[in-house]
């Protein structure tokens, strides 16, 4: 009998797996169809978004000042304050350097081409022994890569460039999240009107075990991400290496892809100095190195730990599902979603077994 249910549970989670795999195989090829629609949504909702997530993590630190016997109202207020206050001063002082970067660097991207072919010759009188349809493939290659530079250049130059659309987000955001944090009570018990009662003490507890591994996670690896922009920041400031601020916020904001995001951040950092100063490379790669040591076995398993728990296989294909749908985007908000789904799967299978 114990066999056979255990057979029986077996096939079901099998028929699970074929169904949600037809259904991201679906969502991949149909992904030009409903991709624009997709876009417009995630553009009409994302300062909704990134609201929600700053109130999700601000949230806990309001808990503790009130555990304190200060006012709700004043806490929100000083976090409130000391948040938006010091991320205003730092959007002060760096959004005008990462812009002159930015620009700087579009405007020498034809220069840093015509270093690099000059440096592709050099590599082909090395390799000449080789096939010349190798040749022809790393040709491809380098076109490839050079359309794609242009390309990223533009949109990050026209993104950062439209003013109108950043005040608005900009001015949007600290009212949305004000009002999240005030109202956090009362939206959640509106939204737990909608639970039918006999459920909600399972819902609870399911909300629970996804807040303690997400929000744990969450802050820990933008925790980690700000050293990794600030300790590259330094080194590269202290090599003298190029477009330095710009390179280490690319450094911070691509580490927060686990395993493939520091190799990401470091392409762009060890390009640019392979063409504006070949003789630093080994240094900048010896920088990286050190600080990426420092983040994997000083601080990730203090601060980040193994809040999520799960297998790095199941991780890393995530992360090429997240990165073949939506990019880089796509990579950074897969650990979280495939972190829900393993809460989610966990307390559906207690539950099933709990009435077996």
């Amino acid at each position: 009998m114990f066999g056979n249910k255990k057979a029986i549970s077996l096939l079901y989670w099998l028929i699970i797996g074929i169904f949600v795999f037809l259904f991201l195989y679906l969502l991949v090829i149909l992904f030009p169809l409903y991709g624009s629609l997709v876009s417009f949504v995630m553009q009409l909702l994302s300062p909704f978004l990134v609201s929600c997530l700053i109130a999700y993590l601000l949230y806990p630190v309001i808990k503790k000042l009130n555990s304190y016997n200060i006012p709700r109202s004043l806490a929100i207020l000083m976090i409130y304050i000391l948040f938006f206050g010091g991320a205003a001063y730092l959007i002060y002082r760096v959004y005008p350097v990462v812009m002159h970067q930015l620009h700087d660097l579009n405007e020498q991207l034809p220069v840093l081409i015509r270093m690099y072919e000059s440096l592709i010759y050099q590599i082909y009188e090395y390799t000449s022994f080789l096939p010349e349809t190798v040749h022809d493939k790393i040709d491809q290659l380098i076109t490839r890569v050079e359309v794609g530079l242009e390309n990223i250049l533009d949109k990050l130059v026209g993104g950062f460039t439209r003013v109108f659309d950043m005040i608005v987000f900009l001015t949007v955001i600290p009212v949305l999240v004000f009002y999240f944090m005030k109202d956090y009570n009362s939206i959640k018990s509106y939204f737990k009107r909608f639970i039918p009662k006999k459920y909600q003490v399972q819902v609870s507890k399911l909300v629970y075990s996804i807040d303690e591994s997400l929000g744990f996670y969450i802050r820990g690896q933008l925790i980690v991400s700000f050293f990794v922009s600030l300790a590259s920041w330094i080194a590269f400031q202290y090599l003298d290496i190029k477009y330095a601020l710009l390179l280490a916020i690319i450094m911070g904001l691509t580490n927060i892809i686990p395993y493939f995001g520091p190799i990401i951040g470091a392409i762009p950092v060890v390009g640019i100095t392979l063409a504006t100063s070949g003789e630093l490379v080994i240094f900048v790669l010896i920088a990286i190195f050190a600080i990426q040591i420092m983040e994997g076995n000083l601080l990730s398993p203090y601060i980040v730990g193994k809040s999520i728990n799960i297998h790095p296989i199941a991780i890393i294909f995530a992360l090429l599902l997240g990165g073949q749908l939506f990019g880089v985007i796509g990579m950074i908000v897969a650990v979280p979603l495939l972190t829900i789904m393993n809460v989610i799967t966990k307390h559906v299978m207690a539950i099933r077994q709990r009435d077996d």
